[in-house]
């Protein structure tokens, strides 16, 4: 009788998987809830200037305004890029792979097109004396947009690889994760701008 044929497993034990939700899913979404952290302590320094300090103003003051209107338009940017990410991620689930090319393609001009318009309001603001040293609102205004601004920047990057992977075939109605999870973080993105800019340019 031939004897047992035994197997060593060298190494750690491999990782137990949930069933329920792909790695790669609840990291993203780990990570985002930890960024959510991250903007609620800028955000805990902005209501304590709006509500704490006593005699504390926020924008408009002293002749100091924010160019609330070339914000909303910018809003209305960042926001658009949400549909046609939407409508990338729906084209390669149905197969359409045009539809996957143009959506990613538009969504990261548009993406590009909020932080040219941000980093160009930044230019304006300066000139006119609205500068982070200035004072402590000023402070807390580049602090959460330039916060924001930096997870655009990244979300730039990682559409980038998403569009040329999408343009080099690498996406199929049957293996689209690649898309997916990106597109959880630049969904997050565009609703942590909403709260941004109504709490920061409009109340």
């Amino acid at each position: 009788m031939e004897a047992a044929t035994v197997h060593h497993h060298h190494g750690p034990p491999e990782a137990n998987r949930s069933s329920r939700i792909h790695p790669a899913l609840l990291g993203m979404l780990l990570f985002i809830i930890s960024e959510v952290m991250v903007f609620g302590a800028f955000f805990t320094a902005y209501f304590f200037i709006r509500v704490v300090v006593p005699g504390a103003e926020w924008f408009p003051f002293d002749g100091f305004e924010l160019p609330v209107a070339v914000a909303g338009v910018n809003t209305a940017i960042l926001l658009s890029s949400s549909l046609t990410l939407h409508w990338a991620q729906v084209s390669i689930k149905n197969g359409n792979h045009t539809g996957l090319k143009v959506g990613m393609l538009l969504t990261f001009l548009l993406g590009a097109t909020f932080l040219f318009v941000q980093i160009n309001e930044y230019a304006t603001l300066t000139r006119e004396g609205i500068t982070p040293q200035a004072f402590a609102q000023g402070t807390i205004f580049y602090g959460l947009t330039g916060l924001h601004g930096a997870h655009v920047f990244i979300g730039l990057l990682i559409l980038l690889v998403v569009t040329i992977r999408a343009f080099r075939g690498h996406y199929s109605p049957d293996h689209h994760d690649g898309v997916e999870v990106p597109g959880i973080y630049w969904h997050f993105v565009d609703v942590m701008w909403i709260v941004v800019y109504t709490t920061v340019y409009i109340l």
